[in-house]
């Protein structure tokens, strides 16, 4: 059965850091689009970070270029998001997400992403 579960989020003040956490099971990841969304209370879940086996292949969207970064420990079927500079704008839902259809094309809609963990809650403080 493959599960993506996801750690790290919390509360935090304004200009904070946090560090998510994904870690999949159930098959092999490391040939799959691995992706950070978002979803705030009205709003539509958005991609904010997506990375190939690559990373020349990876994504960022206008709203966190330069203050969120994207890894992933293939060997160890994890990816992270390290959140620096968070703004109240940043809260919401963090879902870890996988694309098995490509190894390097980084989508952003979230229909195109077969797996999923259950969120997990950032709360920033202003």
């Amino acid at each position: 059965q493959v599960q993506l579960v996801e750690s790290g989020g919390g509360v935090v003040q304004a200009g904070g850091s946090l560090r998510l956490s994904c870690a999949a099971s159930g098959r092999t990841f490391s040939n799959t689009i691995l992706g950070w969304f978002r979803q705030a209370p009205g709003k539509e879940r958005e991609l904010v970070a997506g990375r190939g086996w690559s990373s020349s292949s990876t994504y960022y969207s206008d709203s966190v270029k330069g203050r969120f970064t994207i890894s992933r420990d293939n060997a160890r079927n994890t990816v992270y998001l390290q959140m620096n500079s968070l703004k109240f704008e940043d809260t919401a839902v963090y879902y870890c997400a996988a694309d098995v259809t490509y190894v390097n094309t980084v989508r952003r809609s979230p229909q195109d992403y077969d797996y999923w963990g259950q969120g997990t809650q950032v709360t920033v403080s202003s």
